[in-house]
């Protein structure tokens, strides 16, 4: 174009009278012509585009009023697509013999209606040949018997969709066909309006009412742009079919039905159809749109329900050692090692402000120094810890906690990225389903692939059943009756990046050995649970956020036995991970936090691996192990919730192992009985549910599958070892209060108050072992055995800088503590009241009050322990104590304390071999040699199991699986109860 020709605004507004043939041959012309025709896509494209009566506006119908990115694109692809039912044209119209003489036949157009050439649809078929154009004006056109298409023809309705329609049963036994813009409705004498075996049929700006339309394979289709008003698609052994921006309103039964394998056997349209399907744009999400639309669904969540704590993502740690805050000027954190000289240890508010020596002690006072080792939180998980939680102040975490992208996700793992790209069976894409019961229904080994729809308002969006696969892709489902999406019997596939919310059931339902990838989706604000996994149903069920469900997040029951990883879990009003009735499943590497109820709860014979999970923030309970609950609890990061750490039943049989818990509002870790009569929690929670689809529960029991795993055997002692549990109780504790409901509050105030904020609690009527923990810095006691008929087992632990007593044993309870470290804690090391309690081998060292505080009653043994205090005596014996002190080595503490002190003469107090060290002068230095200080932990820690195991995840702790003798008990946790 010259430069002295006309204004490019006068040339775009000539072109625009151009119709389509002649802006073809302009863009031919010259670049400049071709760049200036690309420029009307606002204008002139969008005109041909909208002005088209075999299509639509390119979004809909789910988004009509958003322009395409190109008008001219979506008019090309919709052309290109027009014409697919006539690419086996050249085939269909050749000759063996005659094919180089014959010329070209043109298309016929017959007119059909009053005053036209032909009076009916039979009699214009009857004459038309190959690829004839059979033109409908309007008016109602009825056919009393069953049209028989034996030769390819289209069949186009005139003027407005609406103003033609068609009340016929076509069978079609042609190779291909195309019928448009057109409303067809059953004929009276048969339900099917259309139905084809073999051949190829295309559908375009259409519209179906009452009636059924039926493809069997190797039959293929292509619908676009169509309208189906209670009407029924049943596709059957189907290669390939493909549904596009259509709209199914009103189903009685199923919109779509996808039925058998596809065949192996294709016609002639499978490859074009194919190739159309590869040559349109990707439908995979790329890192930016899944960004805004995590960036959206957050904020959409904030506006429902305000955040509690903002999350700055920072550093790259392991998901259980979070990055620490920076401690204040002038702290001094506790130092780990067998030559740490201490005088008088002033800890600063993270061990908080717990000070053995007290704060009106002079320095000269002391006149000794004693060299130790005190274990903090550091030895077990091996790095960094969180500081306390300030109101208010954002928390750093990890960047391995950042949700990938789908795109990342499916880069990541190429069998999901081979799964998200292939195409088989049935393709429905940019669809709506609405108003009606069933949205696609795949069975019987079907194949389907679902992008970009939207499905509301449904009974159910999606079901899969009888080892069918489904492919999902950035789907919206919402405001379904029951579940979104429901599996079962061996159902699978991918459901990756889709939006399921508001469903007054699970949003997905996996049961009965259906195996599905779940991947990056949104699932949230569910009448119910997010995902339900029961009757043997696994998957795997990653990358999702899940958030805002009035029930569990994810609930497993009845052998259900998923793999749970990297899940964001949240803001739920129950718990964020339920499993309950037997359920299984390896739960790995979540972010669970803000939940209403525990963060993970497990009972009734739960057995799963919790492993390297973030627990964080929960307004009840971290972990809840209730009535007969086991499974392994290893290496989670349990942090700031409200209410405890970890809370047991003592009929559980957990294995609770190198977890860090810490800064939780009541006890670190809580074990209580079920045997003390106690009723139900206030409330009235804990109603069994039913998740059968068509009747009780119990239905289930029949079918599933029994545990063989030749690696379990039964235990009998629920295990708590090699966890750091510090810094719980005290701060949290108001915020907790003002939460808390009447009845609650009179439940709390019957326990003891002294044992609100221990760092472990013992209630129990049953044996338990507690090995080689770290209890440090908590607001009350590091440990209470408050109840303990049996034996509770306390050995190798370290037990230090509490702000009560290091352990307090109550009347009536058997324990034995042996080779732990009990120092620098705010109370007494020791005091007990217990019948039977045997004291040794321990470290004593460095308590405010006495080493060991004897109380009226109680029976003890001290033997081969190491025994010093601060301010008080070694060993105080009161009352009419049955004591054995044997063997000791006792160190004097300030000068105007004695080593032991008696208070009454006391006969079945034994000393036999003790030895006292008593200073004299301030220079002397006594070291714990011969062991070192204890405890030793070396050997006795470990992390987290590098051995994680896959989908098959019953190959956990051997010490895990025990038979618990005995009915339900109803004692509940103080805030979380399991529906």
């Amino acid at each position: 174009m010259e430069a002295g020709g006309l204004p490019l605004e006068l040339w775009r507004m000539i072109l625009g009278y151009l119709h389509l043939p002649d802006l073809g041959r302009c863009s031919l012309v010259c670049r400049a012509w071709r760049d200036l025709i690309l420029s009307l896509d606002r204008t002139r494209w969008r005109q041909l585009c909208l002005g088209c009566i075999e299509c639509r506006h390119p979004n809909w119908p789910n988004q009509p009023d958003v322009e395409p990115e190109s008008w001219r694109e979506a008019f090309k692809q919709h052309y290109l697509a027009s014409k697919t039912w006539t690419k086996n044209a050249a085939i269909l119209e050749t000759s063996v013999c005659f094919s180089l003489f014959r010329r070209r036949r043109t298309r016929r157009t017959l007119s059909v209606g009053p005053g036209h050439e032909f009076h009916s649809l039979g009699s214009a078929l009857a004459m038309a040949s190959l690829f004839d154009r059979i033109l409908l004006f309007p008016g109602m056109h009825e056919e009393q018997g069953e049209v028989i298409l034996k030769v390819p023809v289209e069949i186009v309705g005139h003027g407005k969709l609406g103003e033609v329609a068609l009340l016929a049963s076509i069978d079609q036994q042609c190779s291909t066909m195309r019928l448009c813009n057109l409303v067809f409705m059953p004929a009276w004498f048969s339900p099917f309006m259309f139905k084809t075996t073999s051949g190829h049929v295309q559908f375009d700006n259409c519209n179906f009412e009452n009636g059924h339309i039926q493809v069997h394979g190797p039959g293929t289709c292509q619908v676009k742009f169509c309208s189906f008003k209670n009407t029924h698609v049943f596709l059957h052994n189907v290669p390939l079919c493909v549904l596009e921006n259509c709209e199914f309103v009103g189903s009685e039964n199923n919109s779509v039905t996808v039925e058998g394998h596809p065949s192996s056997e294709k016609n002639w349209a499978y490859a074009y159809l194919l190739g159309l399907i590869k040559s349109s744009p990707s439908v995979l999400p790329t890192e930016d749109s899944d960004s805004l639309m995590s960036l959206d669904l957050e904020s959409r969540d904030q506006a429902w329900s305000p955040r509690t704590c903002g999350i700055v993502i920072e550093g790259s740690q392991s998901p259980t050692s979070p990055a620490s805050s920076s401690p204040k000027a002038g702290s001094q954190e506790a130092e780990v090692g067998s030559d740490v000289e201490r005088v008088a240890r002033t800890p600063d508010s993270s061990d908080g402000g717990l000070s053995p020596s007290g704060e009106d002690e002079d320095e000269d006072q002391l006149t000794y120094r004693l060299s130790y080792q005190v274990q903090g939180p550091r030895p077990v998980l091996g790095g960094s810890f969180l500081g306390p939680p300030l109101p208010g102040a954002s928390i750093q975490l990890p960047s391995c906690l950042v949700l990938n992208s789908l795109q990342q996700e499916l880069q990541k793992d190429r069998e999901a990225m081979a799964l998200a790209s292939s195409v088989q069976g049935c393709l429905i894409r940019k669809c709506l389903f609405r108003d009606g019961k069933g949205g696609v229904f795949v069975c019987s080994y079907g194949r389907a692939k679902m992008e970009r729809n939207v499905f509301r308002n449904l009974t159910y969006a999606v079901r899969c059943i009888h080892n069918s696969k489904i492919i999902m892709l950035r789907n919206h489902i919402h405001h379904c009756r029951a579940s979104g999406i429901f599996l079962r019997l061996e159902g699978g596939g991918l459901i990756a990046g889709n939006n399921i919310y508001h469903n007054a059931e699970a949003g997905v339902d996996i049961r009965k050995k259906s195996n599905p990838l779940i991947l990056c989706n949104q699932i949230h604000h569910g009448l119910r649970s997010g995902i339900v996994v029961l009757g043997n149903g696994k998957g795997i069920i990653r990358n999702n956020q899940i958030f805002s469900n009035k029930e569990a997040g994810i609930y497993i029951l009845y052998h259900g036995n998923p793999v749970v990883s990297q899940n964001h879990i949240f803001r739920g009003h129950a718990a964020g991970i339920a499993v309950n009735e037997n359920g299984r499943g390896l739960i790995t590497e979540n972010v669970i936090r803000e939940n209403q109820w525990g963060g993970v709860d497990i009972r009734r014979g739960g057995v799963p691996v919790l492993r390297s999970n973030l627990i964080c923030f929960g307004y009840s309970d971290g972990v809840v192990v209730g009535d007969e609950g086991k499974g392994l609890i290893e290496g989670n990061t349990i942090y700031a919730n409200k209410g405890c750490g970890v809370w047991m039943m003592s009929s559980s049989l957990p294995h609770v192992t190198s977890n860090h818990v810490s800064y939780n509002g009541l006890y670190g870790v809580a074990v209580f009985s079920q045997k003390d009569g106690s009723g139900e929690f206030p409330g009235g929670h804990g109603a069994q549910e039913s998740f059968s689809e068509d009747g009780d529960a119990i239905l289930w029991e029949t079918e599933l599958e029994k545990d063989e795993d030749p690696l379990r055997r039964p235990v009998t002692v629920a295990l708590v070892e090699s966890n750091s549990v510090n810094h719980n109780g005290g701060r949290l504790f108001l915020l907790v209060l003002s939460a808390l409901t009447l009845a609650t509050l009179c439940f709390l105030c019957s326990l003891s108050p002294p044992s609100i904020a221990s760092g472990l609690y013992v209630q129990s009527s049953e044996a338990l072992h507690v090995i080689t923990n770290v209890i440090h810095a908590n607001g009350d006691r590091g440990i209470t055995v408050a109840q303990s008929s049996q034996l509770t087992r306390v050995a190798n632990n370290s037990i230090s800088c509490n702000r009560q007593s290091g352990v307090k044993v109550e009347a009536q309870c058997k324990v034995e503590l042996r080779g732990n470290g009990i120092y620098d804690n705010r109370g007494h090391g020791i005091i007990t009241k217990g019948d039977s309690t045997v004291v040794i081998e321990n470290d004593i060292i460095g308590n405010r009050g006495s080493g060991l505080q004897l109380l009226p009653t109680s029976d003890t043994k001290v033997i081969k322990n190491r025994i010093h205090s601060f301010r008080a005596y070694g060993i105080a014996v009161q009352g009419r104590a049955k004591v054995l002190v044997q063997e000791n080595i006792i160190f004097q503490g300030k000068t105007n304390k004695t080593i032991f002190q008696q208070i009454s003469n006391n006969r079945e107090c034994i000393m036999q071999n003790n030895k006292f060290l008593v200073f004299k002068k301030k220079s002397d230095t006594w070291r714990l040699a011969n062991p070192p200080a204890r405890p030793h932990l070396e050997n006795s820690l470990r992390g987290p199991s590098a051995a994680h195991g896959g989908q098959k995840v019953t190959a956990m702790a051997t010490r895990i699986t025990a038979h618990v003798e005995g009915g339900y008990h109803s004692k509940r946790s103080i805030f979380c109860t399991i529906l």
